[in-house]
This record gives structure tokens, sequence and C-alpha cells, in this order.
């Protein structure tokens, strides 16, 4: 196989893997570049873009969720504008945060390093928060109160930071503040949708006109966001069962071996 078509499946399966669970799906995608051995830079869009894939599969398997929350809106049924009201608000300060410092993020992006330190140092958290978390009052998305959900928001934030992961920090921080585990784990996939959204239409405009110049295409980026798609629609079932089940600890400990080998490799080679 083409090595242009298996570094493009590779990384579609990579973004699918880790886009929600909380391991860092941009911190393995930068990590892998340094890996592969690739020119990230080219890459770097190419990256963003093909979440959307992964946020598709957010859509297609909670498309009855979205149905009902607008059959709602239309009926004017108050749980239904509480759910929407959520995700917007938890959405703003990602949206004003990440155009303040759109370009330090990026600057960020180029430094496999950060990614290695902040997934050992978000594993070691996501321990602490599982063991000091146990105030779980908030069943439904809809139910969590306005100053806890702008309080996601601004959690949500920390993950600009290359390997922190944006589902970690959005599930953690929903843990802290008295949301139980699967609801904390949906709301993160909901918010993903504005905020990848977001992420991607700002790259486009900002970078668009690069795309067909460099060595990755618009072919690249349709295989890469279907390879996503597919894999995300898996990752996200099995998660959601998991998490219900046992938790967040396996990821804790992922991140943190993997983190310390990342180090380990990074000051080695």
């Amino acid at each position: 196989m083409d090595m242009h078509i298996l570094t493009v499946i590779l990384l579609g399966i990579v973004e699918g893997l880790t886009e929600f669970l909380p391991v860092s799906s941009t911190g393995h995608l930068i990590l892998a570049s340094e890996l592969l051995g690739y020119d990230a830079a080219t890459w770097a869009m190419f990256n963003v873009v093909i979440q959307l894939g992964a946020i598709l599969a957010v859509v297609v398997l909670y498309w009855r969720t979205f149905w009902a929350v607008a059959m709602g809106l239309l009926r004017r049924e108050p749980a239904s504008w509480r759910f929407l009201r959520n995700l917007v608000i938890a959405f703003i300060p990602a949206a004003v945060i990440g155009l303040a410092v759109h370009d330090y993020v990026e600057m960020l992006l180029g430094a496999p390093m950060v990614v290695a330190v902040a997934l050992v140092v978000g594993g070691v958290a996501i321990l602490l928060i599982e063991r000091m978390a146990k105030d779980n009052r908030y069943h439904g998305i809809a139910d969590i109160p306005l100053p806890q959900v702008i309080g996601i928001g601004l959690i949500q934030c920390i993950a600009m930071i290359p390997g922190v992961s944006r589902s970690g920090a959005t599930i953690m921080g929903a843990l802290t503040l008295g949301v139980e585990r699967r609801t904390a784990a949906e709301f993160s996939f909901f918010l993903a949708i504005p905020t990848m959204l977001g992420a991607s239409t700002l790259e486009l405009l900002k970078n668009g006109d690069r795309i067909t110049s460099a060595d990755v295409g618009w072919g690249s980026i349709a295989l890469g966001f279907l390879v996503s798609f597919i894999v995300a629609v898996i990752v996200i079932r099995w998660f959601v069962g998991l998490v219900s089940r046992r938790g967040f600890i396996p990821f804790a400990w992922y991140r943190i071996a993997a983190g310390i080998g990342a180090i380990l490799w990074l000051s080695l080679r």
C-alpha cells in the first residue's frame, strides 16, 4: 500500500480511537507525526478537519436524542430548552478564549514534549478526581444547573494545551461538579459538536487555500474523515459501556504509561 494512503488511514484510526476517550486525540496525532517522521505542519489542517468524521459519529449514534430535543424545542418543553442552553453556555468559553489564544495554541501544536508531560499530569489528575468525586447529583444534561455548566465550559478550555484532552477535561470537570459518569461522558460527546465544528471552520478559513498545494489533498481528507467516522462509532459504543462499569481509571494509567514512554523516547532519540 502507498505510504501516503497508509498514513491517512493510520491518522484516521488514531483520531477515531482517541477523540472521545480522555487521552487527547490532538496529542496522539502530534506524537504520531514524530514517530512516523512526517512533516507535522503539512498534516496540521488534515488532523483538524478529520475530527469532523468523529463528530458525525456522535450525530449518527445519538440522532434520537437530537430529534427528541428538536421536537421538544418546537413544543417549548423546558427540559429541551435547558439541554440546548447548557450546550450553548458550555461552548461559549472555548469559543471566546480559543479565538484569543489561537496563535499560541498553534505554536504548542509543534511541541511534542508538552504533549508527553500533559499526558502524565492528566493521568494523575484523573486518578485523583476518580478518588474524590463521589457526589453524583445530576443524571441528565438538562438537569445540570447553570453554574456547573459554566464551570464545565471553563474547564474545557484547559484542553487547548495539547495532550490535556478536550473530552478528558470536560468529563473530569463534570465529575468534580457533581455529574454522574455516563451523563458526563455524553455531555462531552455533545459539546464536541460545536467545539470541533468551530475549530475546523476556523482552520479552513485561515488555511484552506493551502490544502490543494500541499501533499495532503481533499481526497486524503475524505478518506481520513471516513476512517475516523467508522472507528469513532465503534469506540463511542464501547466507551459508554466501559465507564458505566469501571469508570475512567484504565485511561488514567494508559495516559501515565504513554506519557512516560513518550518523554523517554523524545529525550533519548
